[in-house]
C-alpha cells in the first residue's frame, strides 16, 4: 500500500456557517455526556476505584465535566507488571501493524474533529480555534510517528566491509511512563504517547489530575482501533502518590513528561537513581517551559511585531510553554510597540469559550487562577501597570489580559514561568542588547525577533539561544513536521516534538554483522 506523503490537518474555518453548525452540534452532544465516570483502564480491563478526581468546567467551575477514578501505587504496581507483559509480545509486532493502529486513530479522529475538541472547550476552557488546533496537531502527531516508524524500520545505511552483510536495526526500549501536561490536553498528550507506542514500547499513561477527561476518551478510542491489552495503560492519579512510584520503578525504562521544571527536574533526578534490580539507565524525555522574548528592534514592522507579540502572549490566556511573557523592545520604538499592544490587547473578548465570539477563556483552574494573581501582585511593585490587573467579577477563573511596562531584565515577573495572562515589557538600547536580554534567563525555549535588517536576522539566529527561534512572526503555532519542537537550558531535553529525530528517543539501535562465506 502506498501512504501519501505527511500533510498538516487544516484548521476549521469557524467564519464558515456550516463548520459553525457542526462545532455548535458537537458541543450540544458533549454537554450532554458531562457528569459522567471513567474508570482506570489496566490490562484491557476497566477499574474502578472509589476515590476520584473530579474536573469541572473553568469556565463554570460548578459544572462537572466527568470524574474519573484515581489510582495508588498498588495499581501503579499492577499497571507496570502488565505494561511489561505486553511489551513481550507488542515489541514484536511488525511496525506496519503498529503504525496502522495510528492511522486509524487518525482518521477516527478526523472524523469526530469538532468532538474532540468540545471536550476542550468544556475541560480547559479552549477558545474554539485553539481548541481545534490541538485537535489538528493531535491527528499530525499520530499520522506522523506512524510514517516515522515505517521510516526507521526500512534499511538503515551502514557502510559495506568485505566478507560480512552488515545491518542496524532499531528496536524499542520496554515499559515507559508517559506524563503530559493540561495545556495541550489531547496534542501532547497523543503526541508523547503515540510515539512510544509505535515505537514498540508499552505505556503507562499518568495524565494531568486538570484534564483526566479528555486523556480517557482518547484512551477509548486507543480501544476501538484495536490496541492490545496492556500496550497502553490509563492511570490517573497523584504525583507524589503514584507518579513517583511509577518513575522509580526498576521496570520502568523511561520517562516522557512535559510540565513544569520543578516537577521535571524532580522526575529527573528520582529517574537517575538506580532501584534494586534495574538493569538499564533510564531515559528521560522532558519538557520543562520557557520564558519565552520577542525581541523588536528599530528597523521593524511594528504593527506586525504588535500584533505578534499580543497572539502570543494572550492565546489560550498565556498557558502555553511557548506563551510570550516578555516583550524586548529597543527604546527608540519601545513607547509605540507598547502602545499598539495595548490596543490590541483591548480588544480581545474575554468570557466563557462556549460562546464562539469570546476568544479569551478562563485560566486553568483555582491553582492557577491564585498563582497567577499572586504574580500579579509582585509586578505591581516591579513595573507599571497598564493594562488588566484584575480578576473579572462573576463565576469561572477570569483573569484578562495584563501588561506590565518598564521591568527591569532581573525582575521576577522577567525570570519566572507564570503560566497566564501576563506579559512584560522591557527597553533595550540596541538590538544586541536585546537579544541579550532575551538569553538573560534560566530557560531556552522559544523567541522571536522581529527586524527590517537581514543581516541582523541572520546574526540572531547564531545568538538567540533557543530550541525554536521565530523571525517576524509570532512564537507560538509551531507545526508537527514544519518545526520540530523543543527546548534548551531549562527548557528540558531539546526533545524536538514532530520532528525526524523524535522517535530515536524511545528506540534502541542495534547493530549485527554477519560473516559471509566465501564460495568455494
Amino acid at each position: 500500500m502506498t501512504i501519501p506523503d505527511f500533510r498538516n490537518h487544516p484548521l476549521t474555518d469557524f467564519q464558515v456557517p456550516e463548520n459553525r453548525r457542526k462545532m455548535e452540534a458537537a458541543l450540544q452532544e458533549v454537554q450532554s455526556q458531562l457528569g459522567r465516570e471513567y474508570d482506570l483502564r489496566i490490562d484491557g480491563a476497566s477499574v474502578r476505584t472509589e476515590k476520584k478526581i473530579v474536573s469541572t468546567n473553568p469556565s463554570c467551575p460548578s459544572e462537572v465535566v466527568g470524574a474519573v477514578s484515581r489510582a495508588d501505587a498498588a495499581l501503579a504496581e499492577k499497571a507496570i507488571q502488565a505494561a511489561g507483559k505486553a511489551f513481550r509480545s507488542w515489541s514484536r509486532v511488525p511496525p506496519e501493524v503498529r503504525a496502522g493502529h495510528l492511522f486509524r486513530a487518525a482518521e477516527i479522529m478526523r472524523c469526530r474533529q469538532h468532538v474532540f475538541s468540545s471536550w476542550m472547550v468544556y475541560e480547559i476552557g479552549k477558545s474554539w480555534a485553539e481548541a481545534d488546533a490541538d485537535t489538528a496537531e493531535a491527528i499530525d502527531f499520530l499520522e506522523f510517528y506512524a510514517r516515522e516508524m515505517l521510516r526507521y524500520a526500512g534499511p538503515q545505511p551502514v557502510i559495506p566491509y568485505p566478507g560480512e552483510r552488515n545491518e542496524l536495526r532499531y528496536i524499542p526500549l520496554g515499559v515507559g511512563v508517559v506524563i503530559p501536561p493540561w495545556n495541550f490536553p489531547l496534542a501532547i498528550l497523543v503526541g508523547m504517547t503515540a510515539a512510544a507506542i509505535v515505537a514498540g514500547n508499552t505505556v503507562v499513561l499518568k495524565p494531568s489530575s486538570e484534564t483526566p477527561v479528555i486523556a480517557a476518551r482518547f484512551v477509548e478510542l486507543m480501544a476501538e482501533v484495536g490496541l492490545p491489552d496492556g500496550v497502553l495503560n490509563f492511570l490517573p492519579g497523584s504525583g507524589g502518590e503514584m507518579g513517583d512510584y511509577l518513575v522509580g520503578h526498576p521496570q520502568t525504562r523511561f520517562i516522557s513528561f512535559t510540565g513544569s521544571r520543578e516537577v521535571g527536574l524532580h522526575l529527573n533526578e528520582l529517574a537517575a537513581r538506580t532501584a534494586p534490580g534495574q538493569k538499564w539507565i533510564k531515559r528521560v524525555v522532558a519538557e520543562m517551559g520557557g520564558k519565552d522574548a520577542i525581541v523588536v528592534d528599530e528597523t521593524a514592522d511594528l504593527d506586525a511585531a504588535a500584533a505578534a507579540i499580543t497572539a502570543s502572549a494572550f492565546g489560550f490566556q498565556g498557558q502555553k510553554c511557548s506563551a510570550c511573557s516578555r516583550a524586548i523592545v529597543v527604546d527608540t520604538v519601545y513607547e509605540a510597540v507598547l502602545e499598539k499592544v495595548i490596543s490590541l490587547s483591548r480588544k480581545i473578548r474575554m468570557g466563557p469559550v462556549r460562546n464562539p465570539e469570546n476568544a479569551f477563556g478562563p485560566v486553568a483552574g483555582r491553582s492557577a487562577y491564585r498563582t497567577i494573581l499572586d504574580y500579579i501582585q509582585v509586578g505591581k511593585g516591579e513595573g507599571r501597570l497598564v493594562l488588566g490587573g484584575e480578576p473579572a467579577e462573576g463565576e469561572g477563573f477570569f483573569i484578562p489580559p495584563t501588561i506590565f511596562a518598564e521591568i527591569a531584565p532581573e525582575a521576577r515577573i522577567s525570570q519566572e514561568e507564570i503560566f497566564g495572562p501576563v506579559l512584560a515589557f522591557t527597553p533595550a538600547r540596541s538590538w544586541r542588547h536585546g537579544i541579550e536580554l532575551a538569553n538573560n534567563t534560566d530557560y531556552g525555549l522559544t523567541g522571536a525577533f522581529f527586524s527590517g535588517d537581514p543581516q541582523r536576522a541572520e546574526e540572531a539566529k547564531a545568538d538567540f539561544h533557543v530550541g525554536n527561534f521565530y523571525i517576524n512572526r509570532k512564537c507560538t503555532g509551531a507545526l508537527v513536521g514544519v518545526h520540530p519542537f523543543g527546548g534548551f537550558n531549562m527548557s528540558g531535553t531539546d526533545s524536538k516534538a514532530g520532528g525526524r529525530d523524535y522517535l530515536l528517543l524511545f528506540l534502541q539501535a542495534k547493530s549485527i554483522s554477519e560473516k559471509v562465506r566465501a564460495n568455494l
